[in-house]
């Protein structure tokens, strides 16, 4: 449905995407997220149209953006962070302007919009003036106007930014019944809702992609211990050496306990091993009530934190080497002032020497001429 191959963006030297490639298929749900200035919305300004690429190719349902935009713009719903509403309009004369601006049919119009009207859950406020309406409700006249001409590809950016816990969880749920028609990229910094709804997650993070793949494929990837907490009463030596003793278990230490009067355990696990029976089974053995037991895996914030983190200190090191490498040219070059005679230099050979150097700064388009006048 979406395939993007070899996708680069440059602003002069600075590159902003660098030669990334993935595909959404059909129905999926695919997170993008990165911190900011990672190329997240440069990526979606090209998947959309509204920025061209430097090199690389973007198919939307099989069709060339850069060839054949109108025809591949016809398959995409975008809803940008802010969505461009009329907000002097009702929602349903906007939803009608939209629908005309996208050439549908006059005859099929009223049908499509109180279509989109009732999925978007908008029909009861179509008679109200966008102004007037709450935060949630103007996301939700964005994601109708996405709607509009049944494009196959939905393209949402932060779609939830700014909205109440009870607003996410409506357009989180709105989302995954969108999913079922639509193919759908979602950007959004809220790490919990990309974890719960998409299907697969990619991140980027200085304009290169350093992670691509499900949910539960990236936990397995950045995390080979599964962590287990336990809280009971007490504990003694045989209890803990038991515990140790289960199979797949590597580690077994005390937290400070959030509760009075108990007691509580970390233990560590290979991912291959459910220790969570054993564990039951060693409790009741040695007489300890287990008051809490809790299993903990590598949350999508650890993993972002990590990716993102360890490409930071790649390009650090990368920098401070180059640097060096500057710094130690530069001194090889060095050149002792008294061996060129510059101190027999009068004023004149000085300003001829800044004069030339000016007009080689012209020259090389590193200053501009009318500065220099």
């Amino acid at each position: 449905m979406i395939e993007v191959t070899n996708l680069v963006k440059k602003y002069g030297k600075h590159t902003a995407v660098n030669n990334i490639s993935f595909t959404v298929k059909e129905g999926e749900i695919l997170g993008f997220l990165g911190p900011n200035g990672a190329g997240k919305s440069t990526t979606m300004n090209m998947l959309t149209g509204y920025l061209s690429s430097t090199s690389g190719t973007i198919k939307i349902s099989g069709i060339d953006i850069l060839e054949n935009p109108i025809e591949a713009k016809k398959h995409i719903g975008y809803l940008p962070e802010l969505p461009p509403l009329y907000v002097d309009m009702t929602v349903n004369d906007y939803l009608v302007f939209v629908a005309k601006l996208k050439k549908l049919p006059s005859k099929d119009l009223k049908t499509h919009i109180n279509e989109v009207l009732e999925r978007t859950e908008l029909t009861h406020v179509q008679g109200r003036l966008i102004r007037n309406l709450s935060k949630g409700y103007k996301q939700r006249v964005g994601l109708a106007s996405a709607l509009i001409g049944s494009p196959d590809v939905l393209i949402l950016d932060e779609p939830t930014v700014g909205l109440d816990p009870k607003q996410i969880i409506e357009m989180r749920n709105l989302i995954k019944e969108l999913s079922e028609k639509h193919t759908i990229i979602l950007s959004s910094h809220i790490l919990p809702e990309i974890s719960a709804i998409c299907d697969s997650i990619m991140i980027i993070n200085k304009g290169n992609m350093v992670a691509l793949d499900t949910p539960e494929n990236l936990k397995d990837l950045f995390s080979h211990n599964h962590l287990t907490t336990l809280r009971l009463r007490n504990t003694d030596e045989a209890f803990l050496s038991a515990l140790r003793a289960i199979e797949g278990v590597t580690e077994v230490k005390e937290l400070d306990s959030v509760e009075e009067n108990t007691v509580e355990l970390s233990l560590s696990s290979n991912r291959e091993n459910d220790i969570r029976e054993k564990i039951f089974e060693v409790c009741v053995t040695h007489h300890k009530p287990l008051l809490m037991m809790k299993s903990e895996d590598i949350s999508l914030e650890d993993i972002f934190l990590k990716v993102t983190n360890q490409l930071n200190e790649n390009s650090t090191t990368e920098d401070e080497n180059a640097q060096d490498e500057t710094s130690k040219g530069s001194m090889d070059e060095d050149t002792n002032p008294q061996e060129i005679g510059i101190k027999d230099m009068d004023s004149k050979d000085v300003n001829d020497s800044e004069e030339n150097d000016t007009t080689h700064l012209v020259k090389e388009g590193a200053i501009d001429e009318d500065h220099t006048r």
